[in-house]
């Protein structure tokens, strides 16, 4: 946990930046940051993760004078960057972008770190929720309750593209909902999301599980509908797509949610330059529109480090609950 003297030394660095939010973040009393910052991201160019580390990068920048220079590690399903972020020096100059994946991983024991003890936190910047989709042209079905009733009567027909690994948040999520449904889904798995998008639009598979903000250009462009909303109550902006609530479901789906760490033991001042140039960045205009456009406004996305380090212990305990449930 965040320690008495950081969080003393957050509350008056917060103090202070608030004093000077319309003009740059001032540098801490050792000068930081005197030198570019790295952003690692353990995705891949072009993806959620990606845009949203550099959509920060861009926010944290238009509030300070400090350089961010985000750096794309992919590989091992988020994990194979851990140890370049682990190795970096401990002196604030190193961020590192992750999502709940790392939970996942660390609940499943494939990760020894714990996100939340052995990282520190500066603040979750996008929270989000996952739907299932169809082709808008499909016409087996074209509602839950039809894609229901299809695939009751033709046991593992109907095909599904998800990440490969079921111990994610989609992968858990799916069992949760096969389950409350009694359905059976024979899942596809794709490593890239690009390639999920495309093997639903091409025909390939007959369902999508994925969050909006991720497939939005296909909701514009009217090739995907979303058919069921994995919320407990229908949101705003999908008043028209069934909720968990609709169905009777009753568990409690995993969030989707992208957040930004530094060294456990990096500088107190220099984590809590961090963490307020997240929370400026994440207040800025354009990071507010980058989030709307993506449907990142619909669930209340910001997270202070305390928050996000609750919300990944929460996030842990359920993930190891459901994993021993589900075997």
């Amino acid at each position: 946990m965040i320690s008495l003297k950081t969080k003393l030394v957050a509350l008056s660095a917060t103090a202070l930046f608030a004093t000077t939010a319309a003009a740059e973040m001032p540098k801490t009393s050792d000068g930081f940051p005197e030198r570019p910052i790295t952003m690692i991201v353990p995705f891949g160019a072009g993806g959620g993760s990606d845009q949203v580390a550099r959509a920060m990068a861009a926010a944290i920048e238009s509030v300070s004078d400090a350089s961010v220079m985000v750096v794309n590690k992919p590989g091992g399903g988020g994990l194979s960057a851990v140890p370049d972020f682990m190795s970096a020096p401990s002196d604030g100059y190193t961020v590192f972008m992750h999502l709940d994946m790392a939970v996942a991983s660390h609940a499943a024991g494939d990760l020894n770190l714990n996100p939340g003890k052995d990282w520190q936190p500066l603040g979750i910047a996008q929270l989000t929720f996952s739907q299932l989709y169809v082709r808008s042209d499909e016409t087996r079905f074209s509602n839950w309750q039809e894609l229901v009733d299809y695939a009751q009567e033709n046991p593992g027909e109907v095909t599904l593209a998800n990440v490969g690994a079921s111990t994610t948040m989609e992968g858990v999520n799916l069992q949760l909902l096969e389950e409350s449904a009694g359905i059976d889904f024979r899942v596809v798995g794709f490593d890239k999301p690009s390639e999920r998008y495309a093997s639903l639009v091409g025909g390939h598979v007959d369902v999508l599980l994925e969050q909006p903000g991720d497939i939005r250009p296909f909701l514009d462009g009217g090739q995907m509908k979303p058919v069921l909303t994995l919320l407990q109550d229908r949101p705003a902006a999908f008043s028209d797509v069934p909720s968990l609530a609709d169905l009777g479901a009753d568990f409690v789906p995993l969030m989707r949610y992208r957040g930004f760490f530094t060294h456990r033991d990096a500088p107190e001042e220099r984590f809590s330059w961090l963490a307020e140039a997240v929370r400026q960045g994440f207040e800025t205009e354009a990071f507010q529109e980058f989030n709307k456009k993506k449907f990142m406004d619909v669930v209340e996305s910001y997270r202070s480090p305390s928050d996000a380090e609750t919300l990944i212990d929460e996030s842990i305990t359920t993930y190891k609950t459901v994993f021993q449930k589900l075997n």
